[in-house]
């Protein structure tokens, strides 16, 4: 019997319905994350208090680590007479308990409905301040929920920190990184492979130790680590950028502002999971450090190699719903395709219109029949679809568990928020040694599947 999928279109939800557990976050949440990878950041929420702990209680429940946000608390009356009173107080306040160096302050959708001129506000503060000694820089975006997703949120909050804070001049060796939303340990990972290449180079944001510290035996009011305001300030001098995210032109980026504004040549990829996006990453090194790939990855992709052979006959022919984040989604089919899963649906909450040339781009050489893609959409919607088809594993962060259950199969958890698990923030998905690790846990995954639905089991392979 043929096990081609049926052709789906979005499930038709009953009436009383808009949206069900949907599979994206609130803009404003992105945004918060990119100021956090930010050295000496404090994310400000203008809004009221409930944005700022429900997205506290959401990034803590993933990272486990603790996490400030400030909010200008805004109240009922606030939405007729307006925030910029509370905005400013709450910028005074939050610079003499923290001592930011700078304070990343996002909108939220009370304050967007209600026109508040955020940029307006800043520059009256700059005024009644001046002359005032450690006021911190300050960077203000549009980050309205109903306007957009999560990484929105995060690449629009990246961009105004560039836009507003970077600067010209003579032209450097240095090498401006943009990953986008990964995890800690892949910041770590791309921070580790870029020294090998001994570049200079700016990773921002840098979420690598900001949310995911060591324990200390003082609490700091902000976590040491992330981006370096100096570095940010020189990416206008880079020598280039380089960007991860092939679904990311439906929108203006950092990587856009600084070849735009500054003239640095843009390079913009795939996220390098897998071997196949890797290898572009890596021969983009090469190009731009005029350096070869040092050797210990050389023996990471011999290993990754001899890894699919071992475990070819365990994952070949199995088929896969992934869903999550664009670029992610993007990433996690280059992956599954050469190890030879079948990707059968694929599904986001974004909207930029690229996710389905984005994965053909990086499956039509490896797939005979191109996953069904969907935009726009809610987990009510990824499941029923799910439902109907024929499908081996899950792969995506926790809300698929559900499904996973109700179907009896394997859910591979990426990505964010993993929050029925503990460690996503240290999930390694980027590299040789992110394939490494996402191979292992998928065919193993999968074993165990098998395993456990024998009526004898085996324990020796």
């Amino acid at each position: 019997m043929s096990k081609n999928p049926p052709t789906f279109s979005k499930p038709k939800k009953p009436n009383y319905l808009s949206t069900t557990n949907a599979c994206k976050l609130c803009k404003p949440l992105g945004a918060c994350l990119a100021f956090k990878g930010i050295e000496g950041a404090v994310p400000y929420l203008h809004g009221s208090q409930g944005c700022a702990t429900y997205m506290r209680r959401y990034i803590i429940s993933h990272y486990n680590e603790p996490i400030d946000i400030a909010s200008s608390s805004l109240s009922e009356k606030h939405a007729v007479y307006g925030g910029g009173p509370n905005l400013k107080l709450g910028l005074t306040n939050v610079a003499a308990k923290y001592r930011p160096e700078i304070i990343g302050i996002a909108t939220t959708c009370l304050t967007e409905t209600i026109g508040d001129d955020v940029g307006m506000y800043l520059r009256q503060y700059a005024e009644d301040t001046k002359g005032s000694v450690g006021l911190p820089a300050f960077v203000n975006v549009s980050t309205p929920s109903y306007s957009g997703t999560h990484m929105e949120g995060f690449h629009a909050a990246v961009r105004e920190v560039v836009a507003q804070l970077s600067e010209g001049g003579p032209r450097t060796e240095s090498v401006n990184i943009l990953p986008g939303f990964v995890s800690s340990a892949d910041y770590r990972m791309l921070h580790e492979i870029l020294s090998d290449f001994d570049f200079s180079y700016t990773l921002l944001p840098d979420l690598s130790e900001t949310m995911d510290g060591p324990a200390l035996l003082e609490y700091e009011k902000i976590q040491s680590g992330g981006t370096p305001l100096a570095n940010i300030k020189a990416m206008g001098r880079a020598k280039a950028t380089i960007e991860f995210g092939p679904t990311l032109g439906a929108m203006k980026t950092a990587g856009d502002v600084l070849g735009e504004k500054f003239s640095v040549p843009q390079h913009r990829i795939g996220m390098p999971i897998g071997i196949r996006e890797t290898d572009v990453f890596f021969h983009l090194l090469e190009e731009l450090s005029g350096r070869t790939t040092p050797e210990k990855y050389g023996k990471q992709r011999g290993r990754l190699i001899d890894a699919y052979v071992d475990g070819h006959k365990y994952v070949s022919g199995k088929r896969a719903v992934v869903y999550g984040e664009e670029d992610l989604v993007v990433g996690m089919c280059s992956f599954l395709t050469e190890i030879g899963i079948q990707p059968v649906l694929c599904a986001t909450g974004g909207t930029s219109g690229k996710l389905k040339e984005a994965i053909a781009a990086v499956t039509a050489d490896t797939l005979a029949e191109q996953p069904q893609v969907f935009e726009d959409v809610d987990f009510y919607e990824i499941n029923e679809m799910a439902e109907q088809m024929d499908i081996d594993l899950v792969v995506g962060h926790s809300k698929g568990f559900n499904l996973s259950k109700k179907l009896n199969i394997p859910l591979i958890r990426v990505g964010f928020p993993i929050h029925d698990r503990i460690g996503g923030q240290r999930i390694l998905h980027l590299g040789y040694a992110g394939a490494q690790q996402l191979f292992d846990t998928v065919t193993n995954a999968l074993i165990e599947k098998k395993q456990n639905d024998s009526p004898i089991g085996y324990f020796y392979m």
